[in-house]
């Protein structure tokens, strides 16, 4: 249950410190996570471009940019329209798709943390057991359909990954249903609208910090994402009342 004694309410600070602590306990599952979701996305982008050349075409594609925005996009829509185009974009969403369970694992491993359990390698791979893989991929389709129709206005996606923060872990957690989470998710939103907005700033900048400042440290900061949720749904949601 959500927790409402608002002057009881953990500070921002205090939601930060706990997100990094989770990070930091688990830097060799951050690595693992990286190099499983690097490694299947690279080998899938690689091996459809040996099928449809598709980065040529981007480079070729590139070159437009020195003509004018107007040029550029007429030739990426262009380029966009072609089947491979489609067919590569299909490969590249769908196991986009097929690694989204992977993010679950880590509420499994931190929720160990908190009950001083043993962590395992297999804690990652849970959101891949039995029908728990089509939960979440099931949800993740429904995810990214809306978000690529509402991207596109910048400030509708914001608010469509602000109104879904916390389904995955109430899926996890309270077993909750998509739209009883979003629901839930916005009840969220209007209690701590500004701790839930800053986290999210600080989670989305130091998840691709690693990549900007050393490309290698990216593979420690990506999954980053994860324990600020971890760590905020803690502080929004109480599950003992």
């Amino acid at each position: 249950m959500m927790q409402n004694k608002y002057p009881q309410k953990p500070g921002i600070d205090f939601i930060l410190k706990q997100a990094f602590f989770y990070w930091n306990k688990t830097l060799v599952f951050q690595l693992m996570f990286s190099i499983f979701y690097f490694g299947i996305f690279l080998t899938v982008v690689f091996a459809g471009d040996l099928k449809y050349n598709i980065i040529q075409q981007y480079m070729e594609t590139g070159k437009y940019i020195k003509d004018g925005m107007e040029a550029y996009a007429s030739q990426y829509t262009k380029m966009a329209s072609t089947p491979d185009f489609q067919k590569f974009s299909l490969m590249i969403v769908g196991t986009m798709i097929f690694l989204y369970p992977l993010n679950i694992g880590f509420y499994q491993i931190f929720r160990k943390i908190d009950l001083k359990e043993k962590l395992e390698l297999g804690d990652l791979l849970v959101g891949y057991n039995g029908l728990n893989f089509f939960k979440y991929i099931g949800y993740y389709i429904f995810w990214f359909f809306v978000y690529i129709n509402t991207a596109q206005t910048i400030i509708l996606g914001i608010l469509w990954v602000l109104a879904t923060l916390f389904v995955a872990p109430l899926m996890f957690f309270a077993n909750k249903r998509i739209f009883e989470a979003i629901s839930l998710t916005f009840k969220a939103l209007r209690m701590y609208f500004l701790e839930i907005l800053v986290c999210a700033i600080v989670a989305l900048l130091f998840k691709y910090l690693g990549f900007m400042l050393f490309f290698i440290g990216g593979l420690f900061t990506f999954p980053f994402w994860n324990a600020m949720i971890y760590s905020l749904y803690k502080t929004v949601f109480s599950e003992k009342n």
